[in-house]
Parts: structure tokens; sequence; C-alpha cells
């Protein structure tokens, strides 16, 4: 409560803020995004607005409360902030461990008060909850947990990567139907209401490479030798644009593919199954979606946190080291953002190493995501051959627990 409460009273300016900009989606964009909303219409004439027809009812909500629109905005995110510990803290009674509650409370203050003045919160709170249910032990959610990401997923389109590590061809089938259900419903009925609810899909084609992503930092770094290009901001983000930055950028596409298709071998050779193994899959999947992005934006981390933190809840994670890695980029994410942000674009040196070391914790975390998930779900034959290698002279030869 000290943390949230903190942050709140930062974003609406009671307690002096010195990055004032960075509040600046909630209390300009989102505001002008809400009034074309409300008059009937998405803002389809505007390039910033890159986001599925379900971010309607994520901007819309706030004007149902009796304050400025702004600070309607945090007060939605502080309680979907809420929600987060909630379904976090609530394992604990039924033999979840209370790391990941504890790494939420301590993770997301760390970025400052552009937790609130962006709707990421709303987004990872449904999506939390999906992940919580598939994983539990009171019988079979599966209807809501798909029902719950499908909105998720319409409202900002990463939730769709989080059920990739179910066990079972049957109930993957099942949950991924329920989750095209909930999502179709959620974009169908804002695409039947509102008029431009698929100009978004063209406003991505043409971006050139964020300031802030991974692929940025080659340019970052040309900068200083005389790179003739520049940095603009363009469809809602500053990002590079010059020499090179188309080639960089389907790098990055082919680096994407990779990495999914790699996500997509682990699932076939997958043999061992664990309760941890969904919500391991799926923090796997999103760092992989994050790092080979053309954009990364500060409030990304929100999402990895709450899928690490319901990784934390369960003792058989493979994720534990993802966690502390992650946990270590948030203070580096609010010194290239906003502390040092001028600085970084232009590319200064200092600027540049907080961006280096920052986008390096998360490559590194994707690494040791998916090799910990590799080798946590090795053939069973596998894994039995090598605890009787490692238990020699009638120790306990007995396997891990398997379900294929």
């Amino acid at each position: 409560m000290a943390t949230r409460l903190l942050l709140l009273l930062t974003a609406m300016d009671v307690v002096p803020n010195p990055w004032p900009f960075v509040t600046g989606d909630a209390r300009a964009i989102y505001r002008e995004w809400f009034h074309v909303l409300r008059s009937g219409t998405f803002p389809a004439d505007d390039v910033r607005w890159q986001y599925p027809p379900g971010a309607a009812g994520v901007l819309l909500l706030p004007g149902l409360l009796p304050f400025d629109y702004a600070t309607s905005v945090y007060l939605v995110m502080v309680v979907a902030d809420a929600v987060v510990l909630w379904l976090l803290a609530r394992t604990i009674r039924r033999g979840g461990l209370p790391h990941g509650a504890a790494l939420w409370v301590v993770a997301v203050p760390l970025l400052g008060p552009i937790v609130l003045a962006r709707y990421d919160l709303a987004v990872t709170a449904p999506t939390v909850a999906a992940l919580l249910l598939i994983g539990g032990r009171r019988g079979d959610r599966t209807r809501l947990a798909g029902l719950l990401a499908g909105v998720a997923t319409a409202v900002k389109v990463w939730p769709v990567l989080i059920f990739v590590g179910l066990r079972g061809r049957t109930r993957t089938a099942r949950v991924y139907g329920w989750t095209l259900l909930g999502g179709a419903a959620v974009v169908l009925g804002w695409a039947a209401v509102l008029p431009g609810a698929f100009a978004f899909v063209g406003f991505q084609r043409e971006r050139g490479i964020e300031v802030e992503s991974v692929f940025a930092m080659g340019f970052h770094l040309a900068t200083r030798f005389g790179w003739s290009g520049e940095v603009r901001e363009s469809y809602g983000s500053l990002e590079f644009h010059g020499p090179y930055v188309l080639a960089v950028g389907r790098l990055g596409l082919v680096a994407g593919v990779l990495g999914f298709g790699w996500l997509v071998w682990w699932r076939v050779r997958a043999r061992r199954f664990t309760g941890a193994t969904a919500c391991d899959a799926a923090l796997c999947a999103v760092l992989i979606f994050v790092v080979t992005s053309r954009v990364i934006s500060p409030q990304y981390l929100v999402w990895l946190i709450g899928l690490a933190a319901v990784c934390l809840v369960r003792p058989d994670t493979t994720q534990r080291p993802v966690a502390v890695l992650l946990l270590c980029a948030m203070p580096l994410t609010v010194l290239e953002f906003p502390i040092w942000f001028g600085e970084l674009l232009g590319s200064r040196p200092h600027a540049v190493l907080a961006l280096g070391l920052r986008n390096a914790l998360l490559v590194a975390a994707t690494v040791v995501s998916g090799r910990r998930l590799w080798r946590a779900s090795r053939a069973v034959g596998d894994v039995a051959g090598a605890g009787e290698r490692a238990a020699p002279g009638g120790a306990d030869r007995r396997p891990a627990e398997t379900a294929v």
C-alpha cells in the first residue's frame, strides 16, 4: 500500500515528479482517444493507435469514474495491480509459495509512475488469472481461463502466447478454443459497434527500430562512428530511421521466427510436464516475443514480472534465476527511461550503457529460461537415466515425477 500510494501521488503530481512526461499517455494520448471513441469511432486516422479493438473498453472505462480522466486511469490501474497481488497472495493458502507475491510487490514500483499511466496492468491482471486457473488444483477451469486469456488478447496481443506449454492435445485445443471464443467476442463486438476497428494492423508495417529495443543497440553504437541515420518520432514512439534500419528490422523478424520455431520444437519434443510447465513456458514465450520485437517500451516489463510471479508461486518452477534477472533489469530500465532518456536519444555513452545492460539482462533471461525449460522437459528415459547415474551404490533411484 505504501509503494502504490507513492506511485499514485507521484502520477497525480501531489509528490513532485521530475519527469512528468512519463504520465503523458494518460493525460494526453489516452484522453484524446477516449473522446474519439466516445464520439462513435476508433481513432483510425491516428498512426499512434496500434492496439486491438479490445483496448477501447479499457480506455472508455475510466470515463465512468467521477474524476479527471487521467486520475481515473491511475485508479483503474491501481485496482488492476491490487487484483494481481490478491490473485498471487491467495495461492499461499492453497500451498503456493509467497515468492510470487513478494516479487510483484517489490518489482512493479521500481518502474515508477509509468505503470499507472499506461494500461498494461489491466492486461496483466486477466492473464495472471488465466494462468493461475489453468494450473490450479480445484478442478478444470479451462473455460474461464481461456475466456480471460481471449479477452486479454483482444486488448493486447501477447497473452495469446501463455498456453504454449499445456499438456495434452485435447486440453490444449479446448483452452485455445475458449481463448479464440473470448477474443473473437470482444473484437467482433467492438468492430460491430465502432468503425475502424482494424486500422491498427496497417500501422505496424513501416515501423523503424525503437530506440530502447535490443536491435537498437547497433545503431546507438554506429551513431558514435558517423552513421547517417536519425531518431524521429514515428507511430507513437521514437525510432531509428536511416540506412540498414529496414534490414535490421527484417533480422528481428527472422530472430522472432527462429525463436518461436524453437518453442514449437520444444513443445513437440517435451516429454516431462509438471504443474509449473505451463507458466514456465508462458514466461519463456513472452520473453522471446519481447527481445525479438522492434519495440521495447518500459511497461513491457510488467508483463514479464507478472508471468515470473506466477512461476514463483510454484515450488517446482524452473524460472527462479529468470525472475532474478528480470528484477535486476527493473532499475536499469528506469535509468534509461525516464532518467537518461534525453541522453539516450543522443546515444550518449552512459545512457547507452544502461540500456545495453538492461537489454543484456533480458536476452540472458530469455536464454536461461529456454535452457531450463528444455532441460526440465527432457524425455522421461533421459531424466530417469540421469537420476540413476547420479545415484550409484543403492541410492534412491526413483525417477522424477512425470506426466506425459
